[in-house]
């Protein structure tokens, strides 16, 4: 491995679709101190993609197998291939010295996520995972509301991620198969969950109920999860693609204030479009218009409450962590662990759903 140097440390990516193409890649070139070296897949037209943008010079391997043979030639591996391949594409780079980031949800149970932790443990290598919403505009406002007692305590969090897909647009995420671990639950339940946990501590209790309301779905494509927290606040978290009017992202409520947000960071959107970080100061910002509010008393929605200033989204921070926690300067920033008690909260949850029971933990 490159160590400590000040090479960049060479990444090899497994898998080049959306969350490879998307989020892994752009992020992964925009870092200093990481070069991506090679790209996993074995579709010309995916090859041909990469290349057009981060140049000739990029290398391509059919199978993940294809990086074990070189392993003294990269410095990280990065895994963005379906769900199902998570657990052993990582079992295999950790096996062949490799450190590892995975992009969520790191396993289909809590149980696979520990042992993943262990082999990253007993090889000295560092494992992370990719959750990305952590870095968020929002969250990161939320947050620095939270670190300032802006809101009291903390009573109720609620967190929305939905959308308005009246079709099922096929795949491995829709499919009904458990293999795939596919679903809203472990897709975006991922996000809300970790972010729930992040904020306000380990959970005591899981209620959940969860549908599948669609015409063709396979599974569940409208969920919500109930958790109480061991300090006592209670999250409601919502996850969906059959909302035909989408609520707040956040509504937090505590003993002075609450606050009310919005919208979602536009950093998935301009990923989408092509912009990438670095090019523009910009990056993350939102407009004024779309700004919470922190308040009492009345409906953001009819004047209550002041602006709060939304911080600016930074998905760079994450790889950035990244490079440092390889040299040695800095801490991994999501650890394997931490996705194991998220991976916790989601079993809890899908056995809720399924015996419509309160889950204790």
């Amino acid at each position: 491995m490159t160590g400590m140097t000040d090479t960049p440390l060479r990444v090899g990516l497994v898998g080049y679709g959306l969350a490879g193409s998307v989020f892994h890649a752009p992020l992964i070139a925009a870092t200093e101190g990481l070069a991506l070296d090679t790209v996993v897949t074995s579709d010309p037209e995916r090859q041909e993609q990469a290349r057009a943008e981060f140049g000739d010079g990029l290398r391509f391997a059919a199978t993940p197998d294809e990086l074990w043979a070189r392993a003294d030639e990269l410095d990280l591996i990065v895994i963005a291939s379906p769900n199902k391949t998570h657990v052993p594409i990582a079992t295999a780079a950790l096996k062949a010295g490799l450190p590892v980031v995975v992009d969520k949800p790191i396993a289909g149970t809590a149980a696979e996520a520990r042992e993943l932790a262990a082999l990253a443990d007993e090889r000295g290598l560092l494992l992370s995972v990719f959750q990305n919403r952590r870095w968020d505009n929002d969250f990161l406002t939320l947050r620095k509301l939270l670190t300032e007692g802006e809101l009291g305590d903390v009573w109720r969090f609620e967190s929305r991620f939905e959308r308005w897909r009246p079709q099922p647009k096929g795949g491995w995420r829709e499919s009904g198969d458990p293999a795939e671990i596919g679903g809203l639950l472990y897709d975006l339940g991922s996000h809300v969950v970790d972010q729930a946990l992040v904020l306000f501590g380990p959970a005591t209790s899981v209620y959940a109920e969860s549908d599948i309301r669609r015409s063709g779905a396979r599974t569940d494509d409208d969920t919500f999860i109930a958790i109480t927290h061991a300090n006592g606040v209670r999250s409601h978290l919502y996850v969906s693609a059959t909302t035909a009017q989408l609520g707040p992202r956040f509504r937090v409520l505590g003993s002075q204030a609450g606050y009310v947000k919005y919208g979602l960071d536009p950093q998935e959107a301009d990923l989408r479009e092509g912009k990438r970080p670095g090019t523009s100061a910009e990056w993350g910002v939102e407009p004024e218009s779309l700004w919470g509010r922190v308040g009492a008393g009345e409906s953001p929605l009819t004047g209550g409450g002041s602006p709060e200033p939304t911080l600016p989204g930074a998905y760079p921070a994450y790889y950035a962590a990244i490079a440092a926690a390889l040299r040695g300067k800095g801490e991994n920033p999501v650890t394997a662990l931490e996705a194991a008690a998220a991976l916790d909260v989601l079993e809890a949850a899908r056995r809720s759903a399924r015996e419509a029971v309160v889950v204790s933990l």
